[in-house]
């Protein structure tokens, strides 16, 4: 399919010379073009440019969309989500609403196992059926791309019964998914007292499995108080490193666990929540190519401290942000919401939350050379927003939908 678009107020995040993300003073660089078209073919950005210079044959096109008074973006990357799950928990809202924590519902057999309990009676057609869904309503808020991790098995059936769910999601879904295998989400109540068996389960049994079906791209360990200590995360990096799955790591969300720091020794792509980070943690960032990735959904949704984002970007970090997609922490994956967020609550200039959840968030899951900016030879993942009359409208008009049209792989969605 052949796309032009024409007469774009403003075409946003273009690039001719390729980065890896933005850090520091350049998360404030948003190259645009105002005035602008941008044509599309084969499922891929073809040439863009300034109105006065258009010449393409606009009869050579499939589609002519005439943008007059709209943008276009690249469509966000989201690189942190649990979106494949079997029900929601609306019923621990309540009890957070009353002043359980985080920690005191797990501790109960609520939370993560909850939902592990209820993934055993849930078949992968179901599983499949209900995460579709939730790709529709991402996509229609701009999203074009998305990590998708497992963890709430915790055994090696379920664990694989929801890897192969996701791959299910990646044949049939126009966005482009990756896939983490998060056996180390929790800790069943079978192995409490013997934490060590189920990580031996991990590494023995569930990592070689995963990897001898090509399931997972990445491998997860949550890092932090009450879960996986830096030892546990130690030994389940290694075993997955053996299998060639790179590490993404949950890390200091309930405390200064050690997570960041096991997460850059191993060449962790990012680490994620970081609720908890200090001088030593961002020192020790900074001396990385690991990225930063901050989930404000659950921060907001758990009533949790903020991370310290400004202080990261003042001192030369890049970061990422990310939906965290959750039945039990963050039940959105709306990623304007969050790119309101970053501003809001974390006080990001809208530049830099814009790049936040474009190339920066593309980096976190990896696919920063073919997603993340308008750029020739890239996929064609864009969305053209209603008329808006400036960049800044994006995050400042954080309760209503602002995209119109949606273009992935090339092909009107």
């Amino acid at each position: 399919m052949s796309i032009v678009i024409t007469n774009i107020r403003k075409l946003v995040q273009v690039e001719t010379k390729p980065v890896k993300f933005r850090a520091g003073k350049q998360m404030s660089e948003l190259p645009c073009i105002e005035n602008a078209w941008l044509a599309i073919e084969d499922g891929k950005i073809s040439s863009f440019g300034e109105m006065t210079h258009f010449k393409l044959q606009t009869s050579n096109f499939k589609h002519i969309l005439d943008s007059t008074g709209k943008m276009v973006f690249p469509a966000f990357c989201d690189p942190h989500t649990h979106l494949v799950y079997p029900a929601s928990r609306e019923i621990e809202y309540v009890d957070k609403i009353k002043g359980l924590s985080y920690e005191e519902i797990a501790k109960r057999g609520g939370g993560i196992l909850n939902t592990a309990k209820k993934m055993k009676e849930t078949t992968v057609a179901e599983l499949v059926d209900s995460a579709l869904g939730r790709l529709d309503e991402i996509r229609g808020f701009g999203t074009g791309a998305l990590e998708i991790k497992s963890g709430y098995g915790l055994d090696t059936e379920q664990e694989l019964k929801m890897l192969y769910a996701i791959r299910k999601l990646k044949e049939l879904s126009p966005l482009t998914i990756k896939a983490t295998f998060l056996g180390a989400h929790s800790i069943p109540l079978e192995y409490r007292g013997r934490q060590s068996d189920y990580v031996d389960l991990v590494i023995n049994e569930m990592i070689p499995h995963v990897a001898a079906e090509g399931l997972a791209d990445y491998i997860d360990v949550f890092c932090d108080k009450g879960f996986f200590s830096v030892e546990d995360t130690e030994r389940i990096l290694m075993a997955g490193l053996k299998y060639g799955l790179i590490p993404k790591i949950h890390a200091n969300e309930l405390d200064y666990s050690g997570g960041i720091q096991v997460g850059v020794k191993y060449g962790a792509l990012s680490v994620d929540h970081l609720e908890y980070t200090g001088d030593e943690e961002i020192e020790v960032l900074r001396n990385s190519e690991t990225m930063p990735t901050i989930l404000p959904g659950a921060a907001f949704f758990l009533g949790m401290p903020y991370a310290p984002a400004r202080k990261m970007i003042d001192t030369g970090l890049p970061v990422a942000m990310a939906s965290d997609f959750n039945p039990g922490s963050s039940p959105s994956g709306n990623m304007q919401l969050i790119l309101s967020m970053a501003s809001i609550l974390y006080r990001l200039t809208p530049e830099e939350a814009i790049n936040s959840v474009t190339i920066n968030s593309a980096y976190a899951m990896g696919v920063e050379e073919e997603l993340g900016t308008i750029a020739v030879g890239k996929k064609a993942n864009v969305f053209i927003t209603k008329e808006i009359p400036t960049v800044e409208f994006m995050p400042y008009a954080y309760g209503s939908n602002k995209v119109e049209v949606v273009i992935l792989n090339g092909v009107l969605q």
